[in-house]
């Protein structure tokens, strides 16, 4: 009975809730870490205020520092904290999903972000802008795509057109994809704008948002992203589009979005806004459909035709540790190297994890290895 009631009570508040605002429905519960932001935890509590003010199928959920705030609020005293009481929320399914910053993602999983162009103000999505789906750049683009078509049609773009940044190894890109779609896996190349068309894009197919799907190598993206947000403020304040992307991969369990150091509340509530229309549109089922999709396509056999001979042939293999909570990052390692800094961590039974954090790939351990990994990878010439 007690259920009952709460059902009950939980509709009429929802009814409520839509004759008010005119939407119908319940509201996404989109959580929003509020430390770290280079503008402060006041910028960030402004954009879940413009958030709920703008968007009346979203409710704010709070995570942070703060004293008191206009919303639900979860304490926590630092990033790692938030981080923690942000996968609790995800687990439990209080909150759809959430937006923060300078989370490490695993090695395999990047994050598909949203711009508004500036030449039309189209919305073009960007494949990938943080993270890192493989340590070899054609395949991670490739598994890019994928990603990107599962955001557009999670968003409610159906038949999304892609295109492929032309930058170095976009040809071999293009043909392992064009395999793909011989193969029966279903994906709409668009044209350049360009008087000679073809899907590799040029710079005039970013500026006026071509495709709606771009697929670059990470670095590239994020190079993208925070130009598209901030051209127009001198580069201190992103001001425009959607924000970094919620992170996709295979190893991907979570809802979550990333923002920036530097992103101003309108890119935070675009942010937040992207991660409720994925929470609406099921984005991780909707990406593992997509990526059996392209599995039954032959996807395995076309990636290991994009693998270097060396790669393809190596064939050793270290048996992780017992698992540890990673709460200890490294950085300065190259993202070439990363999986093998952390195969040498094993072989000296540290557990650790590979990741991508906001300023490149990182290698995670518990806190109480910290100091021994550093000394491995440093006499292994993985770190100065």
């Amino acid at each position: 009975m007690a259920n009952l009631n709460e059902a009950l009570a939980g509709a009429f508040s929802d009814m409520a809730d839509g004759l008010v605002s005119g939407s119908f429905g319940r509201k996404k519960r989109i959580g929003l870490t509020l430390v770290g932001s280079e503008h402060g935890s006041d910028e960030l509590m402004r954009a879940a205020t413009l958030a709920a003010r703008t968007y009346a199928d979203i409710e704010p959920v709070l995570i942070g520092d703060v004293a008191e705030a206009p919303f639900e609020l979860h304490p926590a005293s630092d990033l790692l904290e938030c981080h923690q009481v942000m996968e609790t929320l995800l687990d439990e399914g209080k909150i759809d999903a959430c937006v923060t910053l300078h989370y490490s993602f695993p090695l395999g999983v990047s994050t598909v972000g949203k711009v508004i162009t500036p030449a039309v103000g189209r919305e073009m999505i960007l494949a990938t802008t943080t993270g890192t789906s493989d340590t070899i750049r054609n395949i991670a683009m490739v598994k890019n795509a994928i990603a990107g078509i599962a955001l557009a049609k999670a968003t409610g773009i159906q038949e999304p057109t892609v295109g492929i940044l032309n930058v170095e190894g976009a040809a071999q890109v293009e043909r392992a994809l064009r395999q793909l779609i011989d193969n029966g896996y279903r994906m709409n190349f668009t044209e350049s704008a360009r008087a000679d068309g073809g899907v590799l894009m040029r710079g005039n197919d970013l500026l006026q948002g071509a495709p709606d799907v771009m697929v670059a190598d990470s670095l590239t993206g994020n190079l993208m992203m925070k130009v598209f947000s901030s051209f127009n403020t001198g580069g201190s304040y992103e001001a425009l589009g959607y924000g970094y992307g919620p992170g996709l991969g295979e190893e991907a369990r979570r809802l979550v979005g990333i923002i920036s150091r530097a992103s101003g509340a309108p890119v935070i509530a675009g942010a937040m806004r992207l991660m409720a229309d994925g929470a609406q549109g099921e984005l991780l089922d909707v990406y593992r459909r997509e990526m059996k999709a392209a599995k039954d396509a032959g996807l395995d056999d076309v990636l290991q035709g994009l693998k270097p001979k060396a790669a393809a042939e190596k064939t050793e293999t270290v048996t992780a540790p017992p698992e540890k909570i990673t709460d200890g990052d490294i950085n300065g390692i190259d993202i070439l190297d990363i999986e093998t800094a952390r195969d040498a961590l094993w072989a000296k039974q540290i557990f650790a994890r590979t990741g991508m954090g906001c300023t490149g790939p990182v290698v995670m351990v518990a806190q109480d290895d910290l100091e021994q990994a550093r000394l491995v990878l440093k006499e292994s010439g993985f770190i100065a």
